[in-house]
């Protein structure tokens, strides 16, 4: 039996582990378009926002750390920055072809993403979702995506005579997607035993996406770095944990109770409740701040 998981879920922040950290925060305030909070020095870590408030993404330098070939390892294949409007979108583009940085780009049909890496390679998707009401599943219950092209005219044209600013506010963490070791064992974590629901089985990709309340994902799983894909060895970049926000202290209690009562360990770290998937993956939970 899973647990019952609160449908008012959201993903809150996400860290990642770095090489360079001064290099690392020029490129998310000058390329991404965050805004970086007082460095912590003794920590040699950063903190960045869309708004001034709400953290985002939190960046560690690693000492001698190890930047490993490309879907190597289990762990971060990217984290996705949802920003609130397509105008936002299309501004983000104006200022990425700007930057001259290498953009990937798809329209998924529940979305239209661009797609960058940091100089540790860790993997970033800016997207925009098109309104519910214009996604759609299939006789299973998976939402029908595509990697399409974009229509960049069209978007281009949708903040044109407009400056860019950076990120606005309203901009979240909209979904992660993991490099896992094995679909099949990661799938009953997180839905036998999480309480996520199966909202995208491609088995023709070797994907799986999950979610809670109906959202077209906010966890994506592959096994692209191979069946028995493992972590990687402490100091190498790439995602430290990502975190899931509950809409109140009840809920994660309740969720955390059932999750104890079917053997998964936890641990308390400051306010956050910390749990691993069958990959090794941190997750951390913590209630949103009223």
């Amino acid at each position: 039996m899973s647990a019952i998981l609160d449908p008012h879920i959201s993903l809150g922040e996400v860290k990642l582990k770095v090489s360079q950290l001064e290099r690392s925060i020029r490129f998310y305030e000058e390329v991404v378009g965050l805004k970086a909070l007082p460095l912590d020095e003794a920590k040699r870590e950063a903190s960045f926002t869309a708004d001034g408030l709400n953290v985002l993404l939190v960046i560690e330098e690693v000492p001698n750390a190890l930047i490993p070939p490309r879907r190597s390892h289990a762990g971060l294949y990217h984290f996705a920055i949802l920003l609130p409007n397509r105008p936002s979108l299309s501004l983000a583009l104006r200022h990425l072809i700007n930057t001259g940085i290498h953009i990937g780009q798809a329209d998924h049909l529940v979305s239209e993403a661009l797609y960058i890496e940091d100089p540790d390679h860790n993997g970033i998707e800016i997207y925009r979702d098109r309104p519910r009401s214009e996604w759609t599943q299939d006789d299973r219950g998976n939402y029908v995506m595509a990697s399409d092209p974009l229509d960049m005219e069209s978007l281009l044209a949708e903040s044109s005579g407009q400056e860019w600013s950076g990120l606005p506010a309203g901009t979240i963490i909209g979904h992660i997607h993991l490099h896992v070791g094995d679909l099949r064992t990661s799938r009953a974590f997180y839905e036998s035993k999480l309480g996520f629901d199966v909202v995208g089985d491609y088995a023709q990709m070797s994907a799986l996406f999950i979610s809670a309340g109906g959202y077209h994902h906010h966890i994506g799983m592959n096994i692209w770095a191979g069946i028995g894909a493992a972590l990687p060895p402490a100091n190498t970049v790439g995602l430290s944990y990502f975190t899931i926000v509950f809409p109140s202290e009840e809920s994660r209690e309740a969720w955390l109770t059932e999750l104890r009562a079917a053997g998964v360990a936890t641990s308390a770290l400051g306010e956050a409740i910390v749990l691993h998937d069958p990959s090794g993956i941190a997750i951390h939970t913590i209630v949103k701040a009223v």
